[in-house]
């Protein structure tokens, strides 16, 4: 495979990741409403108050949201073949990690990919460098000197 099959599969890896994460975190917060909402009180004490669940349930959801954000962000970068797209599914995939099997599994599969050769090829690529090597600070333009031989730097124009 090419590192853009391997970059698009990690893309849709990443993707579906997030989507069963979070509908796995929707469906145990409904059956943690449904189940903490069926309790029947006891004789002696009162029922737990309904805002209790809600704040419950809310926190829940947000934790399972903010968990998947990262992945999120990472499969559309990588689909999209971004700049920071490495960054993005380094930080996704050390979330990932914590949820067995599927997202060790996506965490795995990001690590090998972006520290392999297809995706160091992918994505490390050189920065782009000004030719001539100094500054033109004096509008002059100044050539470099012979190798092992030593040539003052040019000092910034004073602007005062």
């Amino acid at each position: 495979m090419t590192a853009d099959q391997h970059n698009r599969y990690l893309g849709f890896a990443h993707l579906a990741y997030a989507a069963l994460h979070l509908l796995m975190g929707v469906l145990f917060g409904v059956i943690m409403i449904v189940m903490f909402s069926t309790i029947p009180p006891q004789p002696s004490q009162p029922p737990p108050p309904p805002a209790i669940l809600v704040v419950m349930a809310c926190f829940f959801l947000v934790f399972t949201v903010g968990w998947t954000i990262p992945s999120m962000v990472a499969a559309y970068a990588l689909l999209k073949r971004k700049r920071w797209a490495k960054t993005a599914g380094i930080v996704a995939g050390v979330f990932a990690a914590a949820q067995m099997p599927v997202g060790t599994a996506v965490c795995v599969y990001t690590f090998w990919f972006l520290f392999s050769e297809p995706g160091r090829s992918l994505y490390d690529r050189p920065t782009k460098t000004v030719a001539g090597g100094r500054p033109d600070w004096n509008g002059v333009n100044q050539q470099r000197s012979p190798e092992g031989e030593y040539a003052p730097t040019a000092s910034p124009p004073d602007w005062r």
